[in-house]
């Protein structure tokens, strides 16, 4: 088979697979094949030959066409795109950090039938987690996926690296069809030190580091933790997008509080310039509070188990700020607001976390969903927390 030019495989054809991953891989001249279990999306992704990405902001409005691109059902024709992965420069994802362990395996049986003499695959996880990539090679290199005997060699037929991504993508009009409006704004960061002796991809608008830690927690302790705390007083206080939710002043102190903590963590952790923190902050603020952006609360909100998990948003920050004696109230708050996001119309997590929170102690409800144990200078304050939530419901 002749090759000819660069492919990427790209899983999720979501809104941000092909408003921000697609559209920069098309950029730089791959020809994209999506990967998705939507038989519908694939059908219409495989009969419309191009879509717009469309970006607003405050400065205006532009848009690009995207083409060159196929779409393959991951779940009724595996064999397909376990040969499209075989021959691929790049594979990418945006699928969600609790997906990434249903498309190892096709990713394992594309990679295990690569040449040892071809370059590497290089794969690329763009999630909202920390060390998504990394979580994407263990389920890839377990023993049910990869035979172990083949490890050794392994790194010959695929490289991984994590990166950091950033941009926000609001729900779409259902009548969009394939076209995603999202905001100008956009980083992506990606650790280059995996593929330095192979090669890194040429692909534009990717910033290439040596030390992807301080973009990951800048990233997802300011535009995470802010765009989520916003979100869940919004729901609270009965707003109905997260603009909305910040031209409420008492909100608008809450987010500004919580990122002030999140700001003086990351100061002092990884040096950042105290001005350019407080300046990123304030950007940040002004992007979620983007009018031309409509992002209702409960679309930001959902999944909140995995938003109050030990490495995320809220309990990261709060938990190492804890243990070096910073202030936290702000972050509390907002834990307590993520707390009482229970029982949300079209949330399966929000429903879960209603019923773990009426089974279960608030110690054991810390420690299920925060991965918070009692030595953690935080813990008595969750406990605190989630016993205040149960017996508010119970009066209700």
């Amino acid at each position: 088979m002749t090759k000819t030019g660069k492919k990427a495989v790209h899983f999720g054809a979501g809104n941000i697979g092909r408003g921000f991953v697609a559209c920069f891989l098309h950029n730089s001249g791959y020809e994209v094949v999506f990967a998705d279990v939507n038989g519908a999306l694939i059908d219409t992704i495989n009969s419309t030959p191009s879509y717009r990405v469309i970006e607003v902001g405050s400065e205006g409005t532009s848009e690009s066409t995207i083409t060159n691109y196929r779409a393959i059902n991951s779940r009724t024709h595996e064999e397909l795109l376990v040969d499209e992965i075989r021959t691929a420069d790049l594979v990418t994802c945006s699928v969600g950090p609790n997906v990434l362990r249903f498309i190892a395996p096709v990713i394992a049986k594309g990679i295990d039938r690569r040449a040892d003499d071809q370059s590497p695959l290089h794969v690329i996880a763009c999630e909202n987690a920390i060390g998504a990539t990394d979580t994407l090679a263990v389920y890839i290199k377990d023993p049910q996926n990869t035979d172990p005997s083949r490890l050794k060699s392994h790194h010959l037929r695929a490289r991984y690296a994590n990166s950091a991504i950033d941009r926000i993508v609001p729900a779409q009009d259902p009548n969009a069809g394939l076209d995603v409006t999202l905001e100008k704004f956009f980083e992506w960061v990606v650790d280059k030190t995996p593929f330095e002796d192979v090669g890194i991809p040429s692909v534009e608008g990717i910033n290439w580091v040596d030390n992807l830690a301080p973009f990951i927690e800048r990233k997802l302790y300011t535009v995470n933790t802010g765009h989520a705390t916003a979100a869940y007083h919004g729901y609270h206080r009965r707003k109905r997008t997260v603009y909305d939710a910040l031209q409420d002043r008492q909100i608008m102190a809450e987010v500004r509080g919580a990122l002030t903590e999140t700001k003086n963590l990351l100061v002092a952790k990884h040096g950042i310039g105290e001005e350019a923190q407080l300046a990123y902050m304030n950007k940040i603020i002004r992007r979620i509070g983007n009018p031309h952006l409509e992002d209702a609360v409960e679309r930001v909100g959902r999944a909140p188990l995995r938003k109050l998990s030990r490495k995320e948003r809220f309990i990261g920050p709060a938990a190492e700020a804890a243990e070096n004696d910073m202030p936290i109230k702000y972050l509390l708050d907002a834990i307590e607001m993520t707390f009482r996001f229970q029982d949300v119309e079209g949330d399966d997590e929000s429903k879960e976390l209603a019923t773990i929170m009426s089974e279960n102690t608030p110690q054991d409800v810390v420690a299920k969903v925060c991965g918070i144990q009692p030595a953690d200078k935080i813990y008595p304050h969750l406990v605190r927390i989630v016993k205040r939530v149960q017996d508010d419901s119970r009066e209700d």
